[in-house]
């Protein structure tokens, strides 16, 4: 594997952020960014992308209580938003009790409920398995990232809302394109049948009467690629 150039780039990548940041964030990073996560750059990240576009080490974002919580990357190209978490099973589980599993599981289900995507990886695959971990990365950015040369393709409007549907990972329905569109009934149907005709977007019929109140994503054009609700 050639990682030609990896720790000029990486330094300069934390240089950047350190100078961006004051505080209680700039000292997370100054004190959090440590082995586990630059091998995980080194091994994982770097080989699959060459560089840390989009990418934010040590990023905070606020849990169901409102209290900081510091994830170990967020990956933020325009609407996409993905942390990444790297877990050490001996550090993580002789921390680990039953309230502290319990917050574990709460925060990143809120955090999925917020519209993150939470993706975590074992530090024993990132020391010694990176190929694999490597390939599971490629699935999750590949399900975001290989509609998004045909998603310029669509009318602004039409690629809006097909991106806002990415960003909720569940059925889009009418009221959503509605109020984040700030338009009414008829004209938000209208949005979602162009979509539905264009093949990206496909009825999802609910309840005893089948009524279609909201839109899955369907077969991207070009790519054959099945984007699940």
């Amino acid at each position: 594997m050639d990682w030609s150039g990896f720790e000029a780039a990486h330094a300069e990548f934390i240089r950047k952020h350190l100078e961006k940041r004051t505080g209680e964030r700039r000292r997370r990073l100054e004190r959090g960014h440590g082995h586990a996560e630059k091998l995980f750059l080194k091994n994982v990240w770097w080989p699959l992308r060459g560089n840390f576009d989009g990418l934010h080490p040590e990023y905070e974002v606020l849990d169901w209580r409102g209290r900081s919580y510091f994830s170990d990357f967020a990956f933020l190209p325009e609407v996409w938003r993905i942390l990444f978490e790297v877990k050490g099973f001996e550090a993580h589980v002789a921390d680990m009790d039953r309230k502290k599993f319990c917050r574990e599981l709460n925060r990143e289900t809120f955090l999925q409920g917020m519209g993150f995507t939470v993706v975590s990886f074992a530090y024993d695959d990132v020391a010694e398995r990176p190929e694999l971990c490597r390939m599971l990365l490629r699935m999750v950015l590949n399900r975001y990232e290989s509609a998004q040369p045909h998603i310029d393709r669509l009318l602004p409007v039409d690629r809006e809302i097909y991106r806002y549907a990415v960003f909720l990972a569940r059925p889009i329905r009418l009221v959503d394109v509605a109020e984040r569109f700030a338009v009414d009934h008829r004209t938000a149907v209208r949005y979602l049948h162009r979509l539905c005709a264009k093949g990206w977007l496909k009825p999802s019929p609910r309840g005893a009467s089948r009524r279609v109140m909201a839109y899955e994503l369907a077969a991207a054009p070009d790519t054959g690629l099945i984007f699940p609700g």
